[in-house]
């Protein structure tokens, strides 16, 4: 079966400007030649650090900022390139769910204007038919109708998560790019949002593009993991090997990190030393190997290739290419 979107050696290349002709003196490297694809009910998360290019991908596949380089394909049509008219069709097919949900709603728009606003937009229906989907809408998401008429700020932050939600659900969609949409939210309530998103997805069949820096989130949604370091994809994995079995170090580090919810369980950590490069000037060859524990000398000149390993999975590092390294 054809995937509902195929990405294919994508970057983005930001130029840095300077003095009064705007001269362009260095270029920001935030995606590099990143590929993968997305399946129909599938949830595929983006992890790494802060700055790593999560984000400047999801607007890529959004077609908020034109890439660099590359191909973006939704449903096998190729939308790399499409001005604002073509990609209004398209639009209807791919929507997101933005991290802040205080930031991200209209304050002075009714929660129905603000769900009701995509088909006003993009489709033709009635006032009476766009406000009876717009309560079909509120009701999914665990929102009661009567609420339909109250401002943003009346509402609690999941319950604004929950508005974005519906309004992104607002045109049916097939795909749903959610960037860190629980990281701004209590933990009590992002469990119930994690929940809900994993309902409709089920009900809906749903494909989700999910960002995210929080493990134990994606290894509670996701299905499969793609793990990026400096603007790259370091390893793509279905969850429970990724999480069962590491093969880069960056992403045994990233696991051995992350909390474990019984304090009184040990896990051997991975000591990172140094700090992330500078995306406007990469180290040659992998651009993890300052700061990798078992970096050799072909790692600083060669840059690894995202390749299947033994068990399927795809991993950048030369060392996948024999033994998995030990944790």
């Amino acid at each position: 079966m054809m995937p509902l979107l195929e990405v294919d050696n994508l970057t983005k290349h930001f130029a840095l400007q300077r003095g009064l002709f705007a001269r362009t003196v260095a270029r920001v490297r935030a995606v590099e030649e990143v590929s993968f694809s997305l399946r129909a009910g599938e949830t595929l998360c983006l992890v790494g650090e802060s700055g790593c290019g999560k984000s400047t991908i999801a607007k890529l596949v959004l077609r908020l900022i034109a890439p660099t380089a590359g191909t973006i394909r939704l449903g096998g049509d190729d939308i790399t390139r499409l001005g604002a008219t073509a990609m209004r069709p398209y639009r209807r097919r791919i929507q997101i769910v933005f991290q802040d949900p205080y930031a991200s709603l209209n304050p002075r728009l009714t929660a129905a204007q603000i769900v009701g606003e995509p088909l006003e937009n993009y489709s033709d229906i009635t006032r009476a038919e766009r406000e009876e989907r717009v309560a079909t809408l509120f009701e999914k998401v665990g929102l009661r109708t009567d609420a339909m008429n109250r401002f943003p700020f009346e509402f609690s932050g999941g319950q604004r998560q929950r508005l974005g939600i519906a309004r992104a659900l607002a045109l049916n969609p097939s795909i749903i790019v959610a960037d860190e949409p629980v990281s701004a939210l209590d933990v009590s309530v992002q469990a119930q949002v994690l929940n809900l998103l994993m309902d409709l997805q089920d009900e809906l069949k749903l494909s989700y593009l999910f960002v995210s820096h929080d493990l134990g989130v994606v290894e509670h949604i996701g299905h499969r993991v793609a793990v990026m370091y400096l603007g790259r994809i370091v390893e793509i994995a279905e969850r429970t090997a990724l999480f069962a079995a590491p093969r880069h170090p960056y992403t045994q580090a990233l696991i051995a990190a992350a909390p474990l919810p019984d304090p009184r369980a040990e896990r051997r950590r991975i000591v990172l030393e140094g700090e992330v490069p500078s995306p406007i000037a990469p180290p040659p060859g992998c651009a993890f190997h300052p700061r990798c524990p078992f970096a050799f000398e072909r790692c600083r000149h060669e840059r690894p290739m995202l390749k299947p390993a033994a068990d399927g999975r795809l991993v950048a590092c030369h060392l996948a290419e024999g033994e998995p390294v030990a944790m």
